[in-house]
């Protein structure tokens, strides 16, 4: 860290010197070129080049790194995406199977680590909720009857609704929809 902060300390003075070294030189050369025709308007021509240059570069740096910010940002939520969609895809064949393995409990605790990685931390709450609720319903007998299939739908609704916030929530109050009547219709959907 020392190093790169000494480097770019090096670079700082190197660019402070050449800027205004090249100051003085033009300001020389245009004081100088006043008695030969055509020769300040060149150089004004290349004060105007360099500033153009120095310019569009300053551009295409910002640019390039929004750019960049972009791409790792869409990146991130399909990744947040894809594992939401995962968990989904585990719980639902977890529970409609008939019968409940202990693989298949440790690939849903599995899910808690993915979950870690890029979850919010409501969503990591809620779907702590929801493994106290699946333990309570599930693990004892290993099977999942219609009480408990109801129960978890509930549970796994709530969940939805807190992943749904994490991916879209944003897009979601900009529509100007209210939150509470989004929640509301998820949790009616899960229980028909």
């Amino acid at each position: 860290m020392k190093n790169v902060w000494n480097n770019n300390l090096l670079l700082m003075i190197l660019n402070s010197i050449i800027f205004i070294g090249g100051y003085f030189f033009l300001r020389l050369a245009y004081s100088l070129s006043d008695k030969m025709p055509f020769t300040q308007e060149i150089i004004l021509i290349a004060l105007g080049t360099i500033a153009t240059i120095l310019i569009t570069a300053m551009l295409l740096n910002k640019q390039t790194s929004v750019e960049l910010e972009k791409e790792q940002s869409v990146k991130f939520i399909d990744l947040k995406t894809e594992t939401y969609q995962e968990l989904i895809n585990t719980i639902e064949e977890i529970v409609v199977s008939e019968n409940i393995t202990d693989k298949k409990l440790t690939q849903l605790r599995f899910h808690s680590h993915r979950l870690a990685i890029f979850a919010s931390p409501d969503v990591l709450k809620e779907y702590r909720n929801f493994l106290e609720i699946f333990h309570k319903k599930v693990t004892k007998d290993r099977e999942v009857s219609m009480n408990d299939a109801d129960v978890l739908s509930q549970a796994l609704a709530k969940l939805t609704v807190f992943i749904r916030a994490d991916l879209i929530g944003e897009l979601d109050m900009q529509s100007g929809i209210k939150q509470k009547s989004i929640n509301q219709q998820i949790l009616e959907n899960s229980s028909v």
